[in-house]
């Protein structure tokens, strides 16, 4: 098979999926969350690693000059 090529699904073959996040110390599907729970996953910021240990190293280099 072809690794280019795209395949195209209709709205009939998809098939819903269910994300889970952790609340409180356990796993809890989103579907279940209240409306101000579902606000407030909405409003979250993903934490890359990377990007935080980067600007960790330059503030550390600014401050010790």
């Amino acid at each position: 098979m072809n690794a280019n090529v795209e395949i195209l699904l209709s709205d009939e073959e998809r098939q819903p999926v269910e994300c889970w996040t952790r609340v409180m110390g356990y796993f809890r599907p989103v579907s279940h969350f209240n409306k101000g729970k579902k606000s407030e996953y909405a409003e979250r910021v993903w934490f890359k690693e990377s990007k935080a240990f980067a600007e960790q190293s330059v503030c550390h280099c600014v401050a010790s000059k």
